[in-house]
């Protein structure tokens, strides 16, 4: 198979993300359907995410840096009374606990701690690297080493519905910060335990879910198709030339 186009395309592309993938298998996909190697992502997305996932088309994977750093927003769902090994629906179940008769107003409260500028400690379960080796090649051999406590941001967490034991929310956060370790430690404040279960990316910076195409959709289109769908470099990241 060629992988070399009569024009190369250039620009960002917006991919609503399926569950079940990771973010680097989008890539693979793109790269086949368009014909071409230089394609990148900014910011991954575990397997379990759907949603927004900014994809970097030719000398657009320049810009990777600046978008990466965007304030992400997510939805999700907490699991309450169930608490995992990697913190999320994929890991082994550690604990299951009744979950107390909390009301919504209950949970709000919880929530409200966790707004603001704060230090978060990267889940065993992470790509996070130490001395060179991923935290999660670790973990699945059952270590665990000590991390770095990283900054983030917290702008909004938000309750959006409550019916035990599962909760749905909004959250707004910085770049690096891990949705699942919120889940986890909202289940321990709470003190029932928790698990993050289902986690959608619906804004990046500018950017938002709406704007975004399914990768299945983008599979079917001609390539001159796609090609309109590609958001000019100067438009994604204005103060950015590409030279």
């Amino acid at each position: 198979m060629s992988l070399k186009p009569a024009k190369e395309m250039e620009g960002v592309l917006l991919v609503d993300k399926p569950y079940g993938i990771t973010s680097h298998d989008v890539v693979y996909r793109l790269r086949r359907k368009l014909k071409m190697k230089k394609i990148g992502h900014a910011g991954t997305l575990d397997p379990m995410a759907t949603g927004l996932l900014i994809m970097l088309v030719g000398k657009a994977t320049r810009i990777s840096q600046y978008l990466i750093s965007l304030d992400k927003v997510y939805e999700g769902e907490v699991t309450l009374g169930v608490t995992t090994n990697s913190q999320d629906a994929e890991g082994e179940v550690l604990t299951t606990m009744p979950v107390p008769a909390l009301t919504e107003a209950q949970v709000r409260e919880a929530m409200k701690g966790f707004l603001g500028d704060q230090y978060q400690t990267p889940p065993m379960f992470s790509a996070v690297k130490i001395d060179g080796v991923a935290l999660y090649k670790l973990a699945r051999k059952g270590e665990e080493v000590e991390r770095e406590p990283r900054f983030i941001r917290v702008a909004a967490f938000e309750l959006l519905t409550f019916a035990s034991p599962k909760l749905a929310f909004r959250l707004a956060c910085t770049k690096g910060t891990y949705v699942r370790t919120i889940a986890h430690d909202l289940g321990q404040k709470l003190g029932c335990g928790a698990h993050l279960s289902a986690l959608r990316r619906t804004g990046s910076g500018k950017f938002n879910i709406a704007q975004c195409t399914t990768l299945d959709a983008i599979e079917s289109l001609p390539l001159p198709e796609i090609e309109k769908k590609l958001l000019p470099v100067h438009e994604a990241a204005p103060s950015v030339a590409l030279g």
